[in-house]
Order: structure tokens, then C-alpha cells, then sequence
């Protein structure tokens, strides 16, 4: 039994002030890789409206980084202050509910997104951490401002930024790789809290079952074994529910990176048990090449592979679950020949670990059988990497695991009607290049998951009635956010302009989408196009006061043709004729008030250079979101022509999403499953295309019904649990997990 710690508040107290200074200590090294990102930026080609982009981004970093490191410094300083000291410092919390500023919540996405960079690299340090820290201060959870949890660290960075006079758009070019370099320096701070703890006499051996809340009534105690839900709190897929009824993982986090951290809870207790039963020798075998004898064995297997005769199974008809048996026999006897000829006690365990993964996806009877047989072949693969690259074991990033997630996330619904034929011969083509290479390794599998994840992107949505569906969601988006951009523009246009209310209604309400209509049958450079922009500045010309007579003349010839013009553009809107006629009335009634009007008119230069903005507007649209967009099913058939019965519209529904939920829907990958409720019925449907804004997401259900939703009412659905990924856990991570159960079953296995 430990011996109590004589002041457990002391070294909590210690641990975060260690994990803050070694925070600070790394800060000048990120910003060193802000300001080499930032150079990259500064170099790279293309439009001139992103170049420009790029270098004020690049200008603005070399006047404000110091700033922003002093700033950052001492906002980190000062996450070690009581909180009454914190709050005294920011003023009293608002007794009422206010509007949150839009920077606010871009800052907050900018922070959940940075946070998350840094949970796939620290995940499993900080899991330890939090424990550690949560049984020396006898609470549940850690307190959402704790200077330990990674968004508290983004939103420092985040806000200080800004704070510096640096802007977010130039934050968001350089995201990624500063979610990397901040991702690198807190997994060493956490490393050194956790030394510091262990080094005190904390929680040498972490107790796994402690990052699972019991609810009342629940079992005091769970003991591993073969039912250990493991670090996650969730067991292997289990119907309705019932494990999720039981336990709960603390919520301190998005549902996305709770995943990420439950997946990397089971990879972390599998190295542990590596350490625990091999000891230093694991970590410095790994760094070694395999044993003579290992390799000729490993040699001898991808022999017969490259012949053909690995598995010794007829390919060329159907495959069933005689062909998985045979495959599944072929892989315990490739194990026993390749443990026999392994000459170290970590050589014995990593075939014996790769085998026992590669034996759950064999029986994962979700998985179509022709597609399985080819996953068996990846075993000599992977071990080759397993025993070459230690950080296999302990990394859901690594490629090898990707691609097997991604192969298996897409065929979990095989049956569905989504064309499986191409999808299983990529599978194949995929497997065959990784056996062509004899010394198979991270670049070849990083090499063909790109391969596989560019064939995703087109192969799932390129397959007859889904091809035309996204065509015309395409088209879709492209006109709504038009309609958006041109309305933003023409409102700065027309800001300091002196327009008559009633044709400025008519431009915002009935023009623009005339305009992107235009645009998105005929082009925005047809003639077509250029002729209602044309319109639009006749209109704007034609309402202004006229005090003399030559420009009365020029009305009263012109108008006859501006009135047809403006018919014409309402018939792509499909306007009745009654529509349209009150609409023209109502602009003709301006028009006669304005001839009769002596009022200063608009000049005339300003006039040309409003004509010649409306000219190229696309040259001026923002690059940025355009929010929600307008759409239903009318607005599809008429913008496209195409008809929509087979579309089904998913616009209402689910629950004011979080900016956790939006981020955790961006993130959705292309050709996963999903249980997607709409409509009183349960459809099992497979995400197979997210529009190139990121607007607009397409669901395909085995009858090939199609679900096109947009990103907020994905966000909704996730939020309200309409909307459920089919599988709560990678291929891989599951296969771990089954690994780690049969271990606790038989822990002699390991090492036999």
C-alpha cells in the first residue's frame, strides 16, 4: 500500500505551475514555426487577391509576433492566478443573457480546432495527467478554465493573437501547422507534469476504470478482462445503448475529440502492457531490425504472397465464409511459423498482437467476405511495420492504421446498393501495390491511403443517379451563395448612393437571384450574364433625379427596353406573369417620380464606376462562408430544371448545434455510415459527398434515396442524435481492443 501524500494540493499546485513555465519556455519556439509558415505563405503563387492575402498576413506577423509571445506569456501567467483574482481582473459576468460578438465565437472555433491538433498528439499524456491530478484533489473532473486542458492553451494563444493586432483570417492560414508545433510542446509538458507526480509517489500505475463516471446504481468496481470496456467506457458495439446508459465519459471536451481520446486510451493500454511485460526491451528492440531468422520467415510469407499462394484460396468466383475460414487458418499458421522463428521476447509478442488484430477483422461478419480475404493479406505488412516503426502500436495517425479504418469504414455497408464493385477492385488494386514493395513501410502505406482517399472523393458520388444529384446540388450551392455574395456587394455599392427604396428593394430581393441564376446556367461571363449586370445599372442610372431635358429624353427612349430586360431576367426565376407585372409596376411608379424629380442627380463618373463594379462583381465576392443558405426542393427544380422527388430536402430538424457539433460535422469522413433519422424512420445511409465550400453534405440510402443537407442541419443532427455514425470505433481500434481482451484471457499467449 502507498503512502499517503502529505500535501496533495501543494503538488497539483506544483504540476500545473510545471506544465505552465514548460508551455511558456516552448512559446518562442512556435512562434520560429509561425514565422517559417508565414514565409512559406509569403512565397507561394497564385490569384493576386490570395497573394496580396498572404503577404499582409506575412507583413502584419513581422510587426506584432513579439507582441503577441510577450502577450501570450502573460496570459499564461496568469491562468496560475486565483480564480477571484481572475475575474477581479476581467470585470463581473454579465447578470443577463447578451448576444456573443461574432469574434468570440470565430476565436472559439479557432480554439476547439487548435485544441483538437493538439489532443491527437497528447491524448493518452493527458489522460494520465487528468487522473492523477483528479485523485489529488479528491473532484471529479478538471474544472473547465484548468491551465492543464489544451482549449484553455488555444484560447490564450488565440485571443492574444488578436489581442496583438494580428487578424484571424491570417490565424486560420497557418492553423494546421501551428496546431502541430503547439501539439509537440504540450505533450512534453505533460510528460513533465506527469514525471513530476509519478516522481511524488501519484498514481505510479494508473487505474484504467477511473476515466469512466459511474452513474448511481452502477457497479462500484468493473474488473478488466474480457469484457473490459476499457479507458474509453464504451464496450464494442452493443445494440440501444446499454453501456452508454451506465457509463459516461467526462464531457469536458468536443464528442470528436472524446472519441479520438477514447481510441487513444486503448492503443495507450496496449503499450503499457508491452512496457509492463517486456519491459525497457520493447522500447530498444523496436529500434532494431528484425532477427536473420524473422526476416526469411517474413520473406518466405511475402513470397507466397507475391505469388499468389499466401492464402491458398480461389479467387476468381464468389467468396463466402468458407473463403474467410480458410483465410483465417492461413493466419494462425503463418503466426505459429513466424513466433517460432522470432528470437526475442518482443518479436513473439508483435506477431502475436498483429495476428490477434488481424483475427478480429476477420470475424467482423459486418465486413463482406471477398473484402476480408484481402485484409488478411495486409498481415505481412503490417508486421513489417509494427516491427520496424515503434510508434505502430501507440499512434492512431499512423497510415498503416488509417487506411485499414478507411477501407473498413467504407464496406461496412457493402450490401447497401452504392456500387461495391469498383470499391472492392481499389481495395484490391490497394492491397496488390502494398505486396508489390518487399520492404514495405510508412511511405507506401501513406502513398496508396492518399491514392484511396482521392478515389473516395470521386468514385462514391460518380455512380449514376448520385452523379446527377450532386450535380445539381452543385449548382445549387453555387447560385445560393451567389445570391448571398451579390446581395453583400451590392449593398457596399449602393451604401453611399442615393437610391430610391423601392428599386433597392427590388435588387437586393428580386435581382440577385436573377443574377445567380444567370451565372450559374449561362456562366458569369456569358453574355447573358453581362447583359442583366448591365440592367442593373440602367435601373439604378434611370431612377435617379434627371433636372434636365436631354437625360428625360434618354429615359423615355430607354425605358421601353430596361422594363423588358428586367421581364426577361425575372422569367429565369420562373415569375409568373402576374408576379412579374407588380414587380414592374412598382419600379415604373419609381421611375416616373424620379423623371419628374429635381433633385441633384447621381454624377455621372460615379455612375460609370458603379457600371463597372457590377461588370465584374466576382472580382470583389467575398472568400469566406455565406452562412445559411436557402433551400428546398422548389428552388432545386427550378434553378436546375432537374426533377427532385428523389432528393429528399433535409431542412428542419435536430438541435441548435455548438460550435463543437459544427466542427465534429466538418470533420465526417467521406464514404463512413451512418443511422440518419428523418422523417419517422430510421435509414442507414452512407456519406458519399460534402460540397467544395463545405456547405452542403450528401447522404445516399440503400434504395439510393438521397438526403442533401446542409452543414448547420448536419451539425443539428449530430447535436439532437438523429444523425449516428454506424461505427463508434475504427477497425483498428476495435481489432485492439478484442487483441487486449483474449491477452487478459490468456496473458501466456503473449510470449509463447
Amino acid at each position: 500500500m502507498s503512502n499517503p501524500i502529505a500535501n496533495p494540493n501543494s503538488l497539483a499546485r506544483q504540476a500545473r505551475e510545471l506544465f505552465v513555465v514548460h508551455v511558456g519556455r516552448a512559446l518562442p519556439d512556435v512562434v520560429k514555426v509561425c514565422d517559417a509558415l508565414m514565409n512559406e505563405l509569403r512565397d507561394r503563387h497564385g490569384p493576386n487577391a490570395e497573394v496580396l492575402a498572404r503577404r499582409d498576413a506575412w507583413l502584419s506577423f513581422q510587426q506584432h509576433h513579439n507582441t503577441w509571445l510577450g502577450l501570450a506569456k502573460r496570459g499564461l501567467q496568469r491562468l496560475l492566478l486565483p480564480p477571484a483574482a481572475i475575474n477581479s481582473g476581467m470585470g463581473s459576468m454579465p447578470s443577463k443573457l447578451e448576444l456573443v460578438d461574432d469574434g468570440v465565437v470565430k476565436d472559439q472555433i479557432l480554439a476547439s480546432r487548435l485544441a483538437m491538433k493538439v489532443l491527437d498528439k497528447a491524448s493518452s499524456e493527458l489522460n494520465e495527467l487528468r487522473l492523477r491530478i483528479q485523485h489529488l484533489e479528491r473532484r471529479q473532473e478538471l474544472s473547465r478554465d484548468d491551465p492543464l486542458l489544451p482549449d484553455v492553451i488555444a484560447r490564450v494563444l488565440i485571443e492574444q493573437w488578436v489581442a496583438a493586432g494580428m487578424t484571424r483570417d491570417a490565424l486560420a492560414l497557418i492553423q494546421d501547422g501551428l496546431g502541430n508545433a503547439v501539439g509537440d510542446k504540450l505533450l512534453g509538458a505533460y510528460q513533465a507534469a506527469n514525471r513530476l507526480l509519478v516522481d511524488g509517489g501519484v498514481m505510479k500505475e494508473i487505474d484504467l476504470q477511473a476515466l469512466v463516471k459511474r452513474t448511481p446504481g452502477t457497479a462500484s468496481s468493473v474488473r478488466g478482462g474480457a469484457g473490459d470496456t476499457g479507458p474509453s467506457g464504451l464496450g464494442s458495439s452493443t445494440s440501444s445503448g446499454a453501456v452508454g446508459d451506465e457509463t459516461r465519459m467526462l464531457t469536458g471536451t468536443t464528442p470528436l475529440a472524446r472519441a479520438r481520446m477514447r481510441a487513444q486510451g486503448v492503443v495507450g493500454r496496449l503499450r503499457r502492457l508491452l512496457m509492463d511485460r517486456l519491459g525497457g526491451e520493447f522500447e530498444a528492440t523496436q529500434m532494431l531490425p528484425p532477427s536473420p531468422q524473422l526476416q526469411q520467415a517474413i520473406q518466405r510469407s511475402a513470397g507466397r504472397v507475391s505469388m499468389g499462394a499466401s492464402l491458398d484460396i480461389d479467387l476468381s468466383g464468389p467468396v463466402g465464409h468458407a473463403h474467410v475460414e480458410r483465410a483465417a487458418a492461413v493466419v494462425r499458421q503463418r503466426t505459429a511459423e513466424l513466433k517460432q522463428a522470432a528470437s526475442t521476447p518482443t518479436e513473439k509478442a508483435t506477431v502475436e498482437i498483429v495476428a490477434l488484430m488481424f483475427q478480429s477483422i476477420l470475424a467482423e461478419e459486418r465486413i463482406p467476405a471477398s473484402v476480408r480475404v484481402w485484409f488478411a493479406r495486409l498481415q505481412i505488412p503490417v508486421l513489417r511495420v509494427a516491427l520496424a516503426e515503434p510508434d505502430f502500436f501507440g499512434s492512431l495517425q499512423h497510415p498503416a492504421r488509417q487506411l485499414i479504418d478507411r477501407m473498413g469504414s467504407c464496406v461496412m455497408g457493402f450490401e447497401s446498393g452504392v456500387s461495391s464493385s469498383a470499391l472492392e477492385a481499389e481495395i484490391r488494386r490497394v492491397v496488390q501495390v502494398i505486396e508489390q514493395y518487399p520492404e514495405t513501410g510508412r511511405r507506401v502505406f501513406q502513398l496508396v491511403l492518399d491514392e484511396f482517399q482521392k478515389f473516395l472523393a470521386t468514385h462514391l458520388h460518380e455512380q449514376g443517379d448520385t452523379k446527377r444529384v450532386v450535380s445539381v446540388a452543385q449548382q445549387i450551392e453555387q447560385k445560393e451563395t451567389l445570391s448571398v455574395q451579390y446581395t453583400i456587394e451590392l449593398r457596399k455599392l449602393l451604401e453611399d448612393v442615393p437610391v430610391r427604396d423601392e428599386v433597392r428593394e427590388f435588387l437586393f430581393k428580386v435581382w440577385v437571384d436573377v443574377l445567380a441564376v444567370a451565372s450559374v446556367k449561362h456562366g458569369q461571363k456569358s453574355d447573358i450574364t453581362r447583359d442583366l449586370k448591365q440592367v442593373a445599372s440602367e435601373l439604378l442610372w434611370a431612377a435617379s433625379a434627371k433636372p434636365n431635358r436631354s437625360d428625360r429624353a434618354r429615359v423615355i427612349q430607354q425605358l421601353p427596353g430596361i422594363l423588358q430586360r428586367l421581364r426577361k431576367g425575372m422569367g429565369l426565376l420562373g415569375y409568373p406573369p402576374g408576379m412579374q407585372d407588380e414587380h414592374i409596376k412598382a419600379v415604373s411608379d419609381t421611375l416616373a417620380d424620379a423623371f419628374m424629380s429635381r433633385t441633384e442627380p447621381i454624377a455621372e463618373d460615379h455612375l460609370a464606376r458603379l457600371a463597372q463594379r457590377l461588370a465584374n462583381l466576382e472580382d470583389y465576392l467575398p472568400q469566406d462562408g455565406v452562412g445559411d443558405l436557402d433551400l428546398d426542393a422548389n428552388s432545386i427544380e427550378l434553378i436546375t430544371g432537374v426533377d427532385a422527388s428523389n432528393i429528399e430536402v433535409v431542412n428542419t430538424g435536430g438541435s441548435q448545434p455548438t460550435e463543437a457539433m459544427r466542427a465534429w460535422a466538418s470533420e465526417l469522413q467521406i464514404g463512413a455510415w451512418f443511422g440518419l433519422e428523418h422523417g419517422a424512420k430510421l435509414n442507414n445511409a452512407q456519406l458519399v459527398w460534402r460540397s467544395e465550400r463545405g456547405q452542403l453534405y450528401l447522404f445516399v440510402a440503400p434504395a439510393g434515396r438521397c438526403f442533401l443537407m446542409q452543414a448547420a442541419r448536419v451539425a443539428a443532427y449530430l447535436q439532437a442524435g438523429l444523425l449516428l455514425p454506424s461505427e463508434e470505433e475504427a477497425l483498428t481500434v476495435r481489432a485492439t481492443r478484442d487483441a487486449l481482451a483474449k491477452l487478459d484471457a490468456q496473458p501466456e499467449r503473449l510470449l509463447a
